[in-house]
C-alpha cells in the first residue's frame, strides 16, 4: 500500500472514529435522546448534567481516545512504513482534525454532533500532551472562578495555540502544521460555542453549582 493510500485511509478512519456518538449512545443506555435534554448537545458536559458524573466521565475519557488513537495510529504507521517525520507528523495532524470533525458533524446523527473539546484534548494528548496540560490548566481555572464549563471551554480553546507555540518554544522545534492544527480546532471549538456565547452574555448561561456538604 502506498503512503498515498495509507494516509488517505488513515485520514478517514480517523473520521469513522470521531463519529461514535458515545454521548448519545450513553443517553439511549438510560433511557433518553440526550438531544432533548440540558442543553441538548451529545457532548460529554451535557452528559455530566444530564445524568451524572458516573456516566459522563466514561463518555468523556471515550471521547478524548476518539482524538488520541487516530493520532497514535497515523503517525505510528507512517513512521513504520518509511515516512519521514514530517510527512509523519502532518498526517496525524489531519487525522486528528478528522477526528474533531467527525465528533462536531456525525453522519450518524444527520451531521450535528459535539463542540469538539474532549476530542481536541484527545488529539493534544497524542501529539502535545504538556499543550494538554496547560489548556486543562485554563479551562480548570476559569470554570473554578466563573462556574461557566462553556466559558472555561472557549478559554481553554483560545489557550491552545498559544499553548503548543509555548511548548515548540520551549522544545526548539516548530511544527507549524501542528500549530496551525491548535489555531484551526480552537477557531472551531468557539464557533461551536456561540449559542452559549449568546447566552453568557445575555446571562442565561447555566452554572456549574458546587454541591452543598
Amino acid at each position: 500500500m502506498s503512503l498515498l493510500i495509507s494516509a488517505i485511509v488513515l485520514i478517514a478512519l480517523a473520521y469513522l472514529s470521531g463519529s461514535v456518538p458515545f454521548g448519545y449512545w450513553a443517553g439511549k443506555l438510560n433511557g433518553i435522546d440526550i438531544r432533548e435534554h440540558g442543553s441538548k448537545n451529545i457532548g460529554a458536559t451535557n452528559v455530566v448534567r444530564v445524568l451524572g458524573k458516573k456516566i459522563g466521565i466514561p463518555v468523556f475519557i471515550l471521547d478524548m481516545l476518539k482524538g488520541a488513537l487516530p493520532v497514535w495510529l497515523a503517525e505510528s504507521w507512517m513512521n513504520e512504513n518509511g515516512a519521514g517525520a514530517n510527512t509523519a507528523s502532518m498526517i496525524a495532524v489531519l487525522c486528528g482534525v478528522a477526528s474533531v470533525l467527525g465528533h462536531s458533524f456525525t453522519p450518524w446523527l444527520g451531521f450535528k454532533g459535539g463542540k469538539g473539546v474532549a476530542t481536541t484534548s484527545g488529539v493534544l494528548l497524542g501529539m502535545t500532551p504538556w499543550a494538554l496540560v496547560i489548556s486543562f490548566v485554563v479551562w480548570f481555572t476559569v470554570l473554578y472562578f466563573s462556574r461557566y464549563v462553556a466559558l472555561a471551554s472557549i478559554a481553554a480553546a483560545a489557550a491552545m495555540p498559544i499553548a503548543i507555540a509555548i511548548m515548540m518554544t520551549l522544545q526548539g522545534k516548530w511544527n507549524l502544521v501542528l500549530l496551525g492544527f491548535g489555531l484551526l480546532m480552537g477557531i472551531l471549538v468557539i464557533v461551536r460555542h456561540r449559542t452559549n456565547i449568546k447566552r453568557l452574555l445575555a446571562g442565561t448561561e447555566n452554572r456549574f453549582e458546587r454541591k452543598k456538604k
